[in-house]
């Protein structure tokens, strides 16, 4: 039997942080959505995206601004969730592209969008976080304040609803930003490479990204090289293309 002592304004907040813990310890094991690659996979607690919960996206670098990387990135795991339920995006100003989401397998169909204030969207993600009846919700924020966060977090796992903050700063608050704690389970980082050629097929090719796991609660950053999600949704690693005869790509056998 454990006995704490809960005098006094401290003690009340170390009795409610244990209670916390010992929910949370009395969890069943949290879903997971696998990315199908392994090596990916293994780096993350039970094999795969934690759903939930709340994780960041950010593009790298160039990309911090406009987050294109970032979102087509996201859109691959939203495609992937199952059942395939409607998915809150919140944004300050209208510039998702339609088709560009549905080549990484997001279906336009299934977004509701909503476009607050800029100072307003971290309180309507909150409240798309209460409705069990959506797979996800984004929210497009420069500042990802700690306390919000943990809010964003805790109603996360209450609904079982999966809170994604894709990330975009001006570059003059990038350096601050990135670096900045929250209570995210993952922080992913996606920079845009040089496409790689199909052999046989000069000027045809798939974009490749550097994702970066940042952070991970329990897991093991690191970073690897992929090709851009397809229309199902998935990644592969860009390794894998060296192996891949041109023959086995409808385009390049069309030719």
């Amino acid at each position: 039997m454990e006995a704490m002592s809960a005098g006094g304004r401290e003690g009340l907040a170390a009795l409610r942080h244990r209670l916390e813990a010992l929910a949370r310890e009395g969890r069943h094991p949290r879903a997971v959505l696998p990315f199908g690659v392994p090596a990916i996979d293994a780096a993350l607690p039970g094999g795969g995206l934690a759903l939930g919960a709340l994780h960041e996206v950010a593009g790298d670098e160039g990309d911090g601004e406009d987050g294109a990387g970032a979102a087509a990135f996201l859109a691959g795991i939203l495609a992937r969730l199952r059942p395939p339920r409607p998915v809150l995006w919140c944004l300050p100003a209208a510039d998702l592209h339609g088709p560009g989401l549905a080549a990484c397998g997001l279906a336009p169909e299934r977004l509701i969008l909503a476009q607050p204030r800029e100072d307003q969207v971290l309180w309507a993600m909150e409240e798309g976080l209460r409705s069990s009846v959506l797979a996800a919700v984004v929210g497009e924020v420069e500042a990802l304040p700690a306390a919000a966060s943990r809010r964003l977090q805790l109603a996360a796992e209450t609904s079982g609803v999966t809170a994604f903050a894709l990330r975009r700063w001006h570059r003059a608050e990038a350096a601050a930003e990135r670096s900045a704690p929250n209570t995210a389970v993952t922080r992913w980082r996606v920079k845009a490479l040089p496409g790689a050629l199909w052999a046989g097929e000069p000027g045809v090719g798939r974009p490749l990204w550097r994702i970066e796991l940042w952070r991970s609660r329990g897991g093991v950053p690191a970073s690897w090289e992929v090709e851009a999600s397809n229309a199902t949704g998935h990644v592969a690693l860009a390794a894998a293309l060296v192996d891949r005869p041109a023959a086995a790509f409808p385009w390049a056998a069309a030719g």
